[in-house]
């Protein structure tokens, strides 16, 4: 059962060493950040499922490590506890793992990828089964808002970009499954929104229940949409 989920994006530049002349404009998304992992340590939960789109869908298991080397710096992260030899985590889990290093997360952590062009039908699928991996199941939920918000962007400017994100956030301020189910996939994919395939498992994971919600960050500091989110089952 879902009890908790935060929702959080994957800049490689939250990562100081990453961020260059960035860092302290990012300094707000990495205390949203940790607050919302304080709020889901709250829960209690007896396993973490980090969340993000790949080029596949794929388990990763406890202890993967991973390297930020490509993005400018080698920092090294190990997706929770154990001995892997698995060092290419996708940026969404490798991002996941660095925000948990940092916390200091302690409990069991499992990694999943979706397949970033999976149907919506298979996501929520995907999302229904992880909730049903242990009594009390929070997810670390990892993904970007659309590109193209402004000039900085890392894409043209593109006009639907905000109004995109702005029915993210009322989707997920509103802890209901069946906003992030309504989101049009087609527009996700022409706006670049990275996240949509892993709020989508996040939908499944929460099922029929509305959660309590609470929007952390919204911002587009880079030109790409940034959230930070928070649902906690009621009571």
């Amino acid at each position: 059962m879902l009890v908790a989920a935060a929702v959080c994006p994957h800049p490689p530049g939250i990562v100081p060493e990453l961020a260059r002349g960035a860092a302290d404009e990012l300094t707000g998304l990495r205390q949203a950040c940790t607050a919302a992992l304080d709020a889901v340590a709250v829960a209690a939960p007896e396993l973490l499922v980090v969340v993000g789109s790949g080029d596949e869908t794929r388990s990763v298991p406890s202890g993967s490590k991973g390297t930020f080397a490509a993005y400018g710096a080698d920092v090294t992260v190990t997706l929770g506890s154990g001995d892997t030899s698995d060092a290419a985590l996708a940026l969404p889990l490798l991002v996941g793992a660095w925000l948990l290093d940092r916390y200091g997360w302690d409990g069991p952590v499992q990694g999943e990828l979706v397949a970033r062009d999976a149907a919506v039908e298979e996501c929520v699928s995907l999302g229904s089964r992880f909730a049903e991996h242990a009594d009390r199941v929070a997810m670390l939920v990892m993904g970007d808002g659309a590109v193209g918000r402004t000039a900085q962007a890392p894409r043209p400017f593109d006009p639907r970009a905000e109004e995109f994100d702005r029915a993210v956030v009322a989707a997920l301020d509103s802890g209901d499954p069946a906003g992030l189910e309504a989101l049009d996939p087609v527009v996700a994919r022409e706006v670049g929104a990275a996240g949509f395939a892993a709020w989508q498992v996040l939908a499944g994971a929460a099922g029929e229940v509305i959660f309590d919600a609470e929007i952390l960050y919204h911002r587009a500091p880079l030109g790409v949409g940034y959230f930070v989110a928070v649902w906690e089952r009621h009571g």
